[in-house]
């Protein structure tokens, strides 16, 4: 199973009010050139976590983390899901999933990740959106798309005459090997039919 991995970058460059001469904004560079040009980047881990883990809650996803160093700094987390299926711990960054998961009702979340200063509520760094996908598990078995299938044939027909086909589905994530893969068998009347593999 491959993973995935997100990497987003944010970058932040000083702006300076209109007002003063070039002079002035060169002085104000050169004089404090660490602190005014420091690059600010979000920094992502992989976020994703499996389905229906059984374990006690909450469940570990991801970490959000930027380069801003405040130590008034508090992350936030925004979206739909944020603060009902999802947390953010504020100093850290560490986002848990509050509740068990299924992939066949949603296979991933869009949220919006934020870092502020907690004296005054300033952000420190643009809002970056984020998605935790949900891996999955074998944990559905295949279904048949209709309760009974008619098929008829013609007697004395050559073996090997085709009768009628049946469906069933699986809802595992066919991109998964093995995972979605549904097969066929006859468990009654195996000496006068058969079935392949794709019904």
């Amino acid at each position: 199973m491959g993973h995935l991995i997100l990497l987003f970058s944010l970058f932040l460059a000083p702006v300076f009010a209109d007002g003063g001469s070039q002079k002035s904004i060169q002085s104000l560079c050169s004089n404090d050139v660490s602190h005014k040009r420091q690059k600010r980047d979000w920094i992502w881990n992989q976020m994703h976590i499996k389905e229906e883990i059984d374990a006690p809650l909450p469940h570990h996803v991801g970490k959000i983390t930027s380069s801003v160093r405040n130590n008034n700094a508090k992350y936030i987390i925004k979206g739909e899901y944020a603060n009902t299926i999802f947390k953010v711990e504020e100093t850290s960054g560490d986002v848990y999933a509050i509740e068990r998961l299924d992939r066949e009702k949603k296979a991933e979340y869009e949220l919006t990740a934020l870092i502020i200063d907690r004296t005054n509520n300033r952000s420190l760094e643009q809002p970056s959106k984020f998605i935790i996908k949900v891996y999955d598990i074998n944990d559905n078995a295949p279904v048949f798309v209709q309760k009974v299938f008619n098929g008829s044939v013609p007697e004395m027909s050559p073996v090997g005459t085709s009768v009628t086909k049946v469906t069933a589905v699986d809802a595992d994530d066919p991109t998964v090997s093995g995972h979605a893969t549904v097969t066929y068998e006859v468990t009654t009347g195996s000496e006068y039919f058969s079935i392949d593999d794709s019904g």
